[in-house]
């Protein structure tokens, strides 16, 4: 334990040591900028104020007809972003704002010349609506040009929303549900919306009368993208930085800042062990609960008794041919909340916390017995803290994991921070002879402006992570073989853009409650890009160009990944359609064999490969009633060559019937042998209104030989209150068994959730 201590000690001073060479070079590295972080934002002048209802009553039915709505000038002058930045809109657009002291109201007209032309086939909350028109907008509710809440809706009533954050690029995570209501309405004029959002819904401070604020339309089969404000392609609705301002706010309330959700769910399951040749099924009901408490506006505190995630999608299916692990993405709500403070050195690929670890082992759940969560801010100040106990199952003992993030902000959008994990598990049979308490810790330094010669982005990050040894009795490692640093400058602008990253992995690198791919390395990855509009142009909309490169050596220097890559052309045409084509040079040293397969079939043994690959993709416009696209990869692989083909269909024949396939082919031929792959998906959606959808997922590969299908209902009964049905099964295609498709799993669940609101 001292040992332990020790590490801990010497590792929090090389942090302080960092930290502190970083804050001093801050004034160097904006002087060599040129930037005064104190100049003021032109793009976020522009104003819309909100109206107090004052005991009027709204009738809420998407037509904007009302007498309290037509005494209001409505806000519009929105401008092109896309196809010709800064031009003149084709369609117009009015919004309107108004609140009382328990909901704010937007009113929008999307006028159109062509009302048939409107592009309208979602209804399932959350879908993409890269499909059709729709209406998106943001509150930065704090106005620290840092993090917002977005929204959307389409003209059928679709609700989608998320969280916005922004630092090294933007981020924007759909998987937060906000708990409001949306109304549509077509008719001869185009289009038009009322919106209704709780004050509860959101985090804000209540003596601020002014949010930041912006707004988006998009007219889809004539792909123009129009913007209240921030129309520059380097800017856009998902930069807080420049949004306008929502002034006029009184009194808004959260109520006491109570919420009280609890669950029922009952499942039952079947599940085929193969050593007896018996099936084992399985019934249970259960209860749970979470309770969520404003202990300030915006500072918000959770804790979840007897969690379950069944209502949560399945992964979609890969097929790795890598010699690395691949990374899914996480879905369940609990770990989605502040989500945004927890990220550590955005696109540096660097996961030091990756939530998939708690409660999820090899993709099987662990139960999570209860759980506690704290996530807001205190003026520049981010906090995030979570700490979960998870329950025994089989041979696996029950575990504590606790995650704890600072983030300090300065300037207008710079940040300094550090991050922190404890895994402690009581003797797990996973590790052998492991130290019961595993700590990763680690700092990051983000430095931005938007106003690099005048309005261009630059950004530059660096970051240190560490951890303690994995044994009390390993002396042999150091704390920079346990350890990851690295830096990266960013220009993310339009038509040039550029980035630089480079970063060190030890060998012995490997964090408790981490996700990471690789050890023992440096990587220099530069790129650039050049993507113009043709404005002029009736064909094509954009071209892009581009070259990436990859150097990946050993920590002592020897080459082990080379990758170039140049973009040849990615080409948007006008009608929406897209035509990519990519020539790629690889080289890999092997330095111990690669069993591709995992099976022992095709195994490439120890030393270098160099080869040429090509790529090519066509994708027609995804708001056609029938879309596809076409990808086709080819060229050398290790010993041999590999070919592959993605085809993609979607058909929506009305709206609210979404019916899409996917195929995936891959024929590699390798030294004295070869193999065939193929991987295929179907998605299948019924959605009878916003609030009520079936969806289907099919997928089956012939690696694994497993046919899978995920069948979701969910009923939204009123926001906040939902009803899940879940239905799963897997059959395995094995010559061993009498019929071909043998059931090895399936199970059903039904969740009721209910939201009180205090």
């Amino acid at each position: 334990m001292d040992y332990q201590k020790e590490c801990i000690m010497k590792f929090i001073g090389r942090l302080i040591r960092i930290i502190s060479n970083a804050i001093c070079l801050i004034p160097l590295i904006f002087t060599i900028l040129g930037s005064s972080q104190e100049i003021g934002n032109e793009n976020g002048s522009r104003e819309i104020k909100g109206q107090l209802l004052n005991g009027v009553e709204l009738h809420m039915d998407g037509i904007v007809d009302e007498a309290f709505w037509l005494t209001i000038l409505g806000n519009g002058n929105f401008l092109m972003q896309e196809p010709k930045e800064g031009g003149e809109p084709t369609e117009q657009t009015e919004v309107r704002v108004a609140f009382d002291n328990q909901n704010i109201y937007i009113a929008v007209i999307c006028y159109d010349s062509d009302p048939s032309g409107i592009k309208a086939f979602q209804k399932k909350r959350d879908a993409s609506l890269e499909t059709d028109d729709r209406f998106r907008w943001i509150f930065d509710t704090f106005m620290d040009k840092r993090r917002a809440y977005f929204f959307e809706i389409n003209p059928l009533g679709l609700r989608g929303d998320g969280l916005i954050s922004s630092g090294q690029g933007q981020t924007l995570n759909k998987d937060w549900d906000g708990i409001w209501k949306a109304w549509t309405h077509i008719g001869d004029f185009g289009w038009s919306a009322e919106i209704k959002i709780p004050f509860r819904s959101i985090n804000f401070d209540p003596k601020n009368d002014v949010w930041g604020i912006n707004f988006q339309r998009t007219v889809r089969r004539k792909n123009e993208e129009l913007l209240w404000t921030g129309h520059r392609r380097n800017q856009g609705l998902l930069r807080p930085q420049n949004a306008g301002i929502l002034t006029g706010l009184v009194d808004p309330s959260q109520g006491i800042g109570l919420e009280i959700v609890p669950y029922a769910i009952t499942q039952s399951s079947k599940e085929y062990d193969e050593e007896n040749g018996e099936s084992i099924n399985n019934t249970s009901a259960d209860l749970g609960f979470d309770v969520n408490y404003n202990i300030t506006p915006n500072l918000k505190a959770s804790f979840t008794y007897n969690t379950d995630f069944a209502q949560t999608e399945v992964d979609d299916r890969q097929i790795n041919l890598t010699r690395f692990p691949l990374r899914f993405p996480e879905k369940r709500d609990f770990f989605l909340e502040g989500s945004s403070i927890f990220q550590f050195a955005p696109r540096s690929g660097v996961n030091p916390y990756f939530s998939r670890r708690i409660g999820l082992v090899d993709g099987m759940p662990i139960p999570i017995k209860y759980g506690g969560r704290l996530v807001g801010n205190l003026g520049k100040n981010n906090i995030a803290l979570i700490h979960v106990r998870t329950g025994e199952e089989g041979e696996l003992n029950p575990e504590s994991f606790t995650i704890a993030r600072y983030r300090r902000d300065f300037w207008k959008e710079s940040s300094i921070g550090v991050l922190y994990t404890l895994r402690s598990t009581k003797d797990d049979v996973l590790l052998g002879d492991p130290i019961q308490d595993r700590n990763t810790l680690g700092a990051d330094l983000t430095l931005s402006t938007s106003e690099f010669m005048g309005n261009k982005v630059l950004q530059f990050s660096a970051f240190f992570i560490g951890h303690n040894a994995a044994s009390p009795l390993d002396h042999t490692t150091s704390l920079l073989d346990r350890s990851v640093r690295g830096l990266r400058f960013n220009f993310p602008n339009q038509p040039w853009s550029a980035y630089a990253s480079y970063r060190v992995f030890g060998d012995a690198y490997d964090p408790a409650i981490g996700f990471n791919r690789r050890n023992g390395f440096k990587r220099f990855q530069p790129g650039i890009n050049f993507s113009p509009l043709f404005e002029k142009s009736t064909l094509i909309r954009e071209i892009e160009w581009g070259i990436r490169y990859e150097h990946l050596t050993s920590l002592e220097n020897k080459l082990l990944t080379e990758n170039l890559t140049f973009t040849l052309g990615e080409i948007t045409f006008e009608s929406g359609e897209q035509l990519e084509f990519k020539v790629r040079r690889d080289f890999e040293f092997l330095d111990e064999n690669f069993d591709i397969l995992r099976d022992g079939s095709i195994v490439v043994v120890p030393g270098a490969y160099a080869n040429w690959v090509y790529e090519l993709e066509v994708s027609s416009a995804s708001f056609r009633k029938v879309s596809g696209s076409i990808g086709y990869e080819a060229g050398g692989f290790w010993t041999g060559e590999i070919s592959s083909l993605a085809l993609g269909l979607t058909v929506r024949p009305v709206p609210g019937i979404n019916l899409g396939g996917g195929y995936r082919h891959a024929k590699v031929t390798a030294e004295n042998s070869g193999f065939n792959t193929n991987l295929f998906q179907m998605d299948l959606g019924l959605d009878f209104t916003p609030d009520i959808s079936l969806s289907s997922n099919i997928q089956f590969d012939d690696v694994s030989e497993v046919l899978g299908t995920n069948t979701r209902f969910r009923w939204i009964i009123t926001p906040g209150t939902d009803l899940f049905f879940v239905y799963n099964h897997n059959w395995l295609n094995n010559p061993a068994f009498d019929q071909k498709f043998f059931t090895i799993q399936q199970g059903g669940a039904m969740k009721v959730v209910y939201t009180y609101r205090f």
